[in-house]
């Protein structure tokens, strides 16, 4: 595959490029480029968050792209997801990789790390950057990454959540990425680890490839009553309940190709299959 065709594909996952002439020169020079991905486990995964991260890091991997998917179990608990409960949340973990799975990613060239494990392995290389992001930003310049966890910086923080960016954006250099693939919401963060590499004189900043954040899909059923009521798709939702999908983004990502060749359901298909034998 030719650079220039390499280069279409990977630009093809982001809404904005920062910058595509670093993308290019990257893909140029480096046969297999590091793509960091990261997500919480906070609860269900909606199916545009499956199907699209499975999309993704598929064209990513097609064109040489080794994608290492950080499973931010810590920054969950951080957070305060599920209560703050760090064993639940690292439940929550393990069903979205299977929900992944199920969706047709091919894991050939991805890595699942979860971030307690790592970092507490690592602790000696992990600490030191952050203490370095953290001590080298003013914080107005952090509360402004707040959304990167849902947040905004009106909302009453705790000490923790104000940390939460600094660890973020050291993430990025923890796992040596050089391409930042996540939603436009986490924009800030990645732009600070740019600013950072500006900072402490570094080369090759990570580009910052940023997709749009995709559109609620939902389901039409029946209910008992005899009425009607939408309400949200999620991935593990069985078969029978997904005939009809309704709301913004199921035409524009591609979603009923992707049902009819059973790429979604394809776990709950197995089981219904083997419960027949």
């Amino acid at each position: 595959m030719s650079v220039e065709e390499r280069f279409r594909i990977v630009r093809s996952i982001g809404e904005e490029c920062i910058q595509e002439e670093e993308l290019l020169n990257l893909l140029t020079k480096k046969p297999q480029p590091i793509c960091y991905d990261g997500f919480e486990p906070s609860g269900r995964m909606h199916i545009a968050q499956g199907v699209m991260k499975t999309i993704n890091v598929n064209k990513l991997t097609s064109a040489g792209c080794k994608v290492k998917i950080w499973i931010a179990d810590w920054f969950a608990q951080l957070n305060n997801k599920m209560g703050g409960d760090l064993n639940k949340i690292q439940v929550v973990g393990r069903y979205l990789i299977e929900i992944w799975k199920a969706t047709g990613m091919n894991l050939e060239n991805v890595e699942f790390i979860w971030s307690s494990e790592e970092i507490n392995s690592r602790a000696h290389e992990y600490w030191p950057i952050v203490m370095d992001i953290a001590t080298r930003n003013k914080l107005p310049r952090i509360m402004r990454c707040c959304q990167i966890m849902g947040r905004t910086d009106q909302d009453e923080l705790t000490a923790a959540q104000i940390f939460y960016p600094c660890m973020q954006c050291a993430d990025i250099f923890f796992l040596k990425a050089d391409i930042c693939q996540l939603g436009m919401d986490q924009r800030k963060v990645n732009v600070l680890a740019r600013e950072y590499c500006d900072d402490t004189k570094r080369k090759n900043k990570p580009i910052i490839l940023s997709h749009r954040k995709s559109g609620t899909l939902c389901f039409l059923h029946t209910y008992k009553t005899g009425g009607y009521g939408e309400d949200s798709l999620f991935g593990d939702c069985p078969p029978r309940r997904c005939h009809v999908i309704t709301g913004g983004g199921a035409s524009s990502w591609g979603l009923p190709t992707l049902i009819k060749k059973q790429y979604i359901f394809k776990e709950r298909e197995r089981e219904r299959e083997r419960e027949k034998q």
